[in-house]
C-alpha cells in the first residue's frame, strides 16, 4: 500500500481511527490519573582525581582509569553507605520501621541489612558522560523525605570514602610502629658491633691510617724505582771499569788525574826534546825519565782509587735497593692486613648504612600513615545539596500523553489497515487495475449533491463484478 492509498484509506474510516486513538488517550490520562504520585529529589557530586594527595604529593593510583567512575557509583549503591545514611537519619531506631520489618520478614535476617536494602531500591547513580560528576536522584512518595535521604546518601558517601582511605592506613600505620621498633633494634645492635670492632682494632671511623700508610707504600715505591735507576747505572760503571777504567767519567772528570796526565804530557815531551838533544844516558835525560814514571804511577794510584770508589758506590747502592725492596714488601703486608681490617670494618658499616636506611624508610611510612589516618579531607566535593521537588517526578503526565498518543496513532492505523484488508474497496481508478485484473474503459463522475457530505463511493468487488451481481454505492 502506497502513502496516498494509504491516506485515502485514513479519510474514508477516520472514524475509527479517530475512536482508537480517543480511547489510547483515554487510557493515559486514566494512568495519569491512578498511578500514586512519586518525587524525586537531586544531588550531585565531583571527584578530583588529578590533582596530587595532599599527603603523599601523587596522584592516587587507579583515579585516571576507566572504571574509576563506575567504581565510586557502586560504592554509592553499596549496603554500607546506605546503613550509614539510615544512621544519619535515625532510621535505625525508629520503632515503626522495626515493626514493618518483623511483620515482612518475622524477624529473619539483619535489620540494618533490610533498612538499606529498602533505602537502595528509590536510589538512582548516574556517572556523569566523560566528567567526574556523579548525579544522586531518590525517588519516593514524600517531596520532603526525598531531599532528606538524598543528602543523607551524599554525606554517607563521603564519610565513607573517608573511612575507606583512613582504616587502611590506620593500619599501616600500626604495622609500620612496630616495624620501626624492629628496624631501630636492628640499627643499634649494627652500630654496637661496628664499634666494638673499631676499639678491638685499633681503627678510627674514618680511613685516615690507611691513607697514610698507602702513602708511605706510595713513596717507598717512588724511592725503589729512582734507586733501581742508579744502582743500574752504577752497576754498568763498575762493569766499565773492568774493560778499560781509564775511559770511565769518573776518570775522565777528576781533576788529579787531569791534572797529573797534562804533567805527564810536558815531561814526556821534554824528553822526547831532551833524548834528541842529549842522548837516552844524559843525567837529565835519566831524571826526567823517572819523573815520568812516577807521574805514570801516581795516575794509575788515582785511577785505582777512583774505581775504587765506583765499586763501593755501587756495593751501597746495591744494599740500599735490597734493603728498599725488603721495606716495600713490609709495607705491603702492613696495607694488606690493614685492608683486611678496613674491608672488615667496611662490612660493619655496610650494615650499619643499610639498617639506617631501612629505618628512615620505615619512619618516613610510619609519619605519612599516621598523617593519613588522621585526615579529614577527600576527593570528593559536593556540587549541590538536593532541594525538595515542587513537581512529581511520576507519572509524567505530559510524557505519558505523548506516548499514548504516538501509541495510539501507530495502534489506529493498524486497525484501518486491517479494516480496509478484511473490507476491499475501489476506491480508486489504479485500484480497478490492480485488484480485478481488468482493463478501464470509463469512469463515472463524482455528484457531489448525491450525498449531504459531499461525496460517493462506489463499492465494487470481485464477487459484484463477476458474479453477476451489480455494482453497489456505498453511502
Amino acid at each position: 500500500m502506497t502513502l496516498t492509498q494509504l491516506l485515502i484509506v485514513l479519510r474514508a474510516r477516520w472514524i475509527s481511527f479517530v475512536v482508537v486513538l480517543a480511547c489510547a488517550a483515554a487510557l493515559a490520562v486514566a494512568a495519569n490519573l491512578l498511578l500514586p504520585k512519586r518525587y524525586s529529589a537531586t544531588a550531585m557530586v565531583v571527584l578530583d582525581v588529578k590533582s596530587p594527595d595532599p599527603i603523599a604529593g601523587v596522584v592516587l593510583p587507579g583515579a585516571n582509569t576507566s572504571g574509576y567512575m563506575a567504581t565510586q557509583a557502586d560504592v554509592f549503591r553499596s549496603e554500607r553507605v546506605a546503613q550509614r545514611a539510615a544512621r544519619e537519619l535515625g532510621m535505625d531506631k525508629d520503632a515503626d520501621l522495626q515493626r514493618m520489618w518483623r511483620d515482612v520478614t518475622q524477624g529473619v535476617g539483619d535489620y540494618n541489612s533490610w533498612l538499606a536494602d529498602v533505602l537502595l531500591r528509590g536510589l538512582d547513580v548516574r556517572p556523569g558522560r566523560e566528567s567526574n560528576v556523579l548525579a544522586v536522584t531518590y525517588t519516593t512518595a514524600d517531596p520532603r523525605n526525598a531531599a532528606r535521604i538524598a543528602n543523607a546518601f551524599v554525606s554517607a558517601y563521603v564519610g565513607t570514602t573517608l573511612d575507606l582511605r583512613t582504616e587502611p592506613a590506620k593500619q599501616y600505620s600500626n604495622f609500620f610502629d612496630e616495624r620501626a621498633k624492629h628496624a631501630r633494634d636492628a640499627l643499634e645492635s649494627a652500630q654496637g658491633k661496628l664499634s666494638a670492632y673499631q676499639q678491638q682494632k685499633g681503627l678510627m671511623a674514618t680511613d685516615e691510617k690507611y691513607d697514610v700508610e698507602n702513602a708511605r707504600l706510595t713513596e717507598l715505591s717512588t724511592q725503589l724505582v729512582a734507586l733501581q735507576a742508579v744502582a743500574s747505572e752504577s752497576a754498568g760503571r763498575q762493569g766499565q771499569m773492568g774493560g778499560n777504567p781509564n775511559q770511565m767519567s769518573e776518570v775522565l772528570n777528576n781533576a788529579l788525574i787531569s791534572s797529573l796526565k797534562g804533567d805527564l804530557a810536558r815531561q814526556e815531551a821534554k824528553l822526547d826534546e831532551m833524548s834528541s838533544k842529549f842522548g837516552d844516558q844524559h843525567p837529565q835525560v835519566l831524571e826526567a825519565k823517572a819523573s815520568i814514571a812516577q807521574i805514570k804511577q801516581k795516575i794509575d794510584t788515582e785511577v785505582r782509587r777512583v774505581s775504587g770508589s765506583v765499586t763501593a758506590n755501587n756495593s751501597v747502592n746495591q744494599q740500599r735497593l735490597a734493603q728498599l725492596r725488603t721495606s716495600i714488601e713490609e709495607q705491603r703486608a702492613k696495607m694488606m692486613f690493614l685492608k683486611g681490617q678496613r674491608d672488615e670494618a667496611a662490612v660493619l658499616m655496610r650494615d650499619v648504612e643499610n639498617a639506617q636506611r631501612n629505618y628512615d624508610a620505615v619512619q618516613a611510612r610510619m609519619s605519612q600513615t599516621a598523617l593519613e589516618s588522621q585526615t579529614t579531607q577527600t576527593n570528593v566535593s559536593v556540587l549541590k545539596n538536593a532541594s525538595m521537588p515542587l513537581d512529581p517526578s511520576s507519572p509524567r503526565t505530559k510524557l505519558n500523553l505523548a506516548i499514548a498518543l504516538v501509541v495510539g496513532t501507530l495502534l489506529a492505523v493498524g486497525v484501518v489497515i486491517v479494516r480496509e484488508t478484511l473490507d476491499q474497496r475501489l476506491r480508486t481508478e489504479a485500484d480497478v487495475i490492480a485488484y480485478l485484473r481488468q482493463p478501464l474503459l470509463g469512469s463515472l463522475p463524482v455528484d457531489n449533491r448525491a450525498r449531504p457530505n459531499g461525496r460517493l463511493r462506489l463499492g465494487l468487488s470481485k464477487a459484484g463484478m463477476f458474479g453477476g451481481g451489480m455494482p453497489r454505492l456505498a453511502k
